[in-house]
């Protein structure tokens, strides 16, 4: 369970990589650059991605959803 745990934090800050490359890109670039757009496109990867990941983590049973008002 700890292997993904680690590989969890390690797409989320991927995720959050390529968001920050994206906004230096859009604030430096003066039009025309492609890097951008292949930053949020990794982003978007990644998010999916992770979601896969957590959906195929939750139907193996390593992990478990919150329980609220126990």
């Amino acid at each position: 369970m700890e292997i993904y745990r680690s590989i969890i934090g390690l797409v989320m800050i991927g995720i959050l990589v390529s968001l920050g490359a994206a906004l230096f890109h859009m604030m430096t670039d003066k039009g025309g650059s492609k890097k951008m757009v292949r930053a949020l496109t990794i982003r978007v990867g990644l998010s999916v991605g992770l979601f896969l990941l957590l959906m195929a983590a939750w139907a193996a049973g390593l992990i478990q959803p919150l329980e609220y008002g126990r």
